[in-house]
């Protein structure tokens, strides 16, 4: 009996940080967007296409897209408007398939195999998810069909903004062959440069090459590189991977020494930690404090309480026992970040017999209320007076 071939699709929104803030903004329309960090210190997390042609990409440094792009518009990130359209988006996917791959907010595998049937091909399926992102979401998403998911991956990539590449099972080696080695997963600089030195530089040149040959010059690499290069890859679609830790971090301007200014940023930070358990409808048990020096030396420091929360109040208080175990004050910090671990749902969480009983819900439902707020008017409407600045 002849095995089924699988039907992946990989979808991948297009600039989506930007291209949000676009959506939110109809005014930054047509202009470059650079989206990320502070711009002495921080780092480039999404830039519009009219931002890309000046050489500005995610990853780089906020400064030098700004000596790229003098003209564009630099806005802070929003993790929480982007994890709510998000959310509209996976919504729209799973309606095709259970089997729903997230890779990030704005990146996922399908696999469609079971669900043809009932909705056609694969490529008609990827153009009705297409249609429906934009229609009800109002961004484009490119897509990339294919027989496997290092196939659907590649060819997602090639043809964006709002592409759609399908590439069928007898035409995987036609379509592999003359792509730059650099497009292969695991090819990174360093193995770039040493295939560069056996004249691979397309995954055709790599497939050519004999598996004794890669097996002695790379070693388990080189065996992957071998089935790889020949669209080989048989790892499934694991749907929903569970959210293992939340947390935010903040990278300073300049460093900071003042212990008290150490402890409004953590303050502020256990806010937003807070509000991202209660969007993800998570509480969570051990709290981590994460601290970069100066010098980019970093350490943690972890503190697991007794019952879960999302309580903002009792992740601070944590948060600033942990602080006074670090060097703050001592030596100037250039980042700071707080994490919550361990997360359960709420209610979910092993109470202790000698504990009070608990005030969990009435402070959530509070909390809600505030979320609510915010959410409306900004975060900065409701602060701790300590976060007021004079």
């Amino acid at each position: 009996m002849k095995t089924r071939v699988r039907q992946i699709i990989h979808l991948d929104m297009d600039a989506f940080y930007a291209s949000v803030e676009v959506l939110d903004q109809p005014t930054l329309k047509g202009k470059p967007v650079i989206v990320g960090g502070p711009v002495h210190r921080g780092v480039v997390s999404a830039a519009s296409y009219e931002a890309r042609t000046y050489g500005v990409h995610s990853g780089q440094p906020m400064a030098t897209a700004v000596r790229l792009c003098p003209e564009g518009i630099v806005l802070p990130v929003r993790l929480g408007r982007y994890k709510e359209v998000s959310d509209q988006i996976f919504e729209i996917f799973r309606r095709y398939t259970p089997l729903v791959e997230p890779l990030s907010l704005d990146e996922a595998f399908l696999d469609v195999t079971a669900s043809l049937k009932l909705f056609g091909p694969a490529e008609e399926i990827a153009l009705r998810i297409k249609k429906e992102v934009l229609a009800e979401v109002g961004l484009t998403v490119s897509a990339g069909v294919g027989p496997s998911k290092l196939v659907a991956k590649i060819a997602s990539d090639l043809n964006k903004p709002n592409g759609l590449v399908v590439v069928p099972e007898g035409k995987v080696r036609e379509f592999l062959d003359p792509l730059p080695i650099e497009k292969l997963w695991g090819v990174g600089r360093v193995t770039q440069k040493d295939l560069a030195l056996l004249q691979v530089r397309t995954i055709g040149d790599l497939r050519r090459l004999p598996k004794d040959l890669l097996r002695r010059r790379f070693g388990l690499q080189g065996l992957q590189l071998y089935f790889l290069s020949r669209g080989l890859d048989d790892r499934e679609v694991q749907p929903e991977r569970e959210v293992k830790s939340l947390g935010r971090e903040e990278t300073f301007a300049e460093d900071i020494t003042d212990p008290a200014q150490a402890a409004r940023v953590v303050l502020d930070l256990s806010q937003k930690v807070a509000r991202r358990l209660r969007r993800y409808g998570k509480t969570g048990r051990t709290v981590t404090l994460k601290v970069t020096y100066q010098d980019f030396t970093h350490i943690t420091r972890s503190q697991t309480l007794k019952t879960p929360t999302d309580d903002h109040r009792r992740i601070y208080q944590a948060a600033r026992e942990l602080l006074a175990k670090t060097e703050a004050g001592r030596r100037p910090i250039r980042l700071l970040g707080l994490y919550l671990s361990q997360l359960v749902h709420p209610g979910t969480g092993q109470l202790s017999l000698f504990d009070p009983p608990p005030s969990e819900d009435k402070s959530r439902r509070l909390h809600q209320a505030l979320d609510r707020i915010e959410e409306r008017f900004g975060e900065k409407a409701i602060r701790p007076g300590t976060l007021i600045e004079g």
